[in-house]
């Protein structure tokens, strides 16, 4: 007596990276002008349901791919573009205003706002009344906001909690931006 298994097989599952692949396809599609922006919304939506590659192909048969010369030709103008945004960023912040750190010894933290009592007050309207502080803490300076409603940023990113600081660094609070140095 034989007996034949059949065993219900289902194709793999879609990878991470061949579903961001399709919505790339879409994303340009819509920059070039091929789609419009419900025809992108609705690809977008059935791209990220989809289950199997054959519907991912549908959704991006009748747009073009990307060839090895656009990829190249795109990449250096964004290589190009990505310097001149670095070198203007370098300019301005050697034309910051400098704000000096406390000297090490000093114990207290530096507190920074518009409140008179501030060890730093910064009359502008985007800096909070207590915006941050500025303390030393096991030899390296950390910088924390104090839940200010414009936010402090260190580099350009924004300080959620603390961020370690150094001589050199962007700090700035709301709209108003300072160069760390030492003496």
């Amino acid at each position: 007596m034989t007996s034949s298994f059949e065993f219900n097989t289902y194709p793999a599952r879609l990878s991470d990276a061949e579903r961001d692949k399709a919505l790339k396809v879409l994303r340009d599609g819509v920059a070039m002008g091929r789609l419009s922006h419900d025809t992108f919304v609705r690809r977008m939506e059935l791209a990220l349901s989809a289950r199997r590659s054959d519907e991912l192909a549908a959704l991006t048969a009748d747009l073009p791919t990307e060839s090895r010369v656009s990829r190249l030709v795109f990449g250096t103008v964004e290589a190009v573009s990505g310097f001149t945004v670095r070198l203007r960023r370098a300019w301005q912040a050697e034309r910051l205003p400098k704000l000096l750190l406390p000297h090490p010894g000093h114990g207290h933290p530096l507190r920074i706002g518009r409140d008179p009592a501030s060890g730093l007050r910064l009359s502008h309207e985007t800096v909070s009344r207590v915006h941050a502080e500025l303390s030393r803490q096991g030899g390296m300076w950390v910088l924390r906001d104090l839940g200010s409603t414009n936010g402090t940023t260190v580099n350009g990113r924004r300080v959620i909690g603390a961020a370690v600081v150094r001589e050199g660094d962007q700090v700035g609070f709301g709209r108003m931006f300072f160069r760390l140095a030492t003496d």
